[in-house]
């Protein structure tokens, strides 16, 4: 598997989006929270993602959209364990920025990486 985020695995679809707040379930690492619900989506990909940072906590744009790469980038570094796993019923996720302050990317790398096998446990578990 290629190590890249395509437009395919992104979500942005507003109906997914809504039904993903309104069933999905939550897990967090702060400062990183988790929203994933399975669902059948009309991707070939097994993952969509997407990544959400208040604007209440960070008003310029510019270190919001600093964290919402840094977020991605993780992700996409680390989204392999996630397609290796057993499971392999599709799911739609959103990654949410919880912290008052933007942290180190070095950081952000490791809490994404225990969100996500935090992910895989829950799924293991169901």
């Amino acid at each position: 598997m290629r190590n890249t985020f395509r437009k395919q695995e992104k979500l942005k679809k507003k109906k997914l989006i809504a039904e993903l707040f309104a069933r999905g379930k939550s897990i967090s690492v702060f400062p990183l929270k988790m929203v994933y619900l399975g669902i059948d989506h009309d991707s070939d990909y097994k993952i969509q993602a997407g990544v959400s940072v208040s604007k209440r906590n960070f008003k310029n744009a510019v270190d919001r959209n600093r964290i919402k790469r840094l977020m991605r980038e993780a992700y996409r570094k680390n989204k392999y364990s996630i397609y290796n796993s057993e499971d392999t019923k599709k799911h739609i996720i959103m990654f949410i920025y919880q912290g008052k302050k933007e942290i180190s990317y070095q950081l952000m790398e490791e809490k994404m990486i225990k969100l996500i096998e935090k992910f895989l446990v829950i799924k293991k578990q169901s």
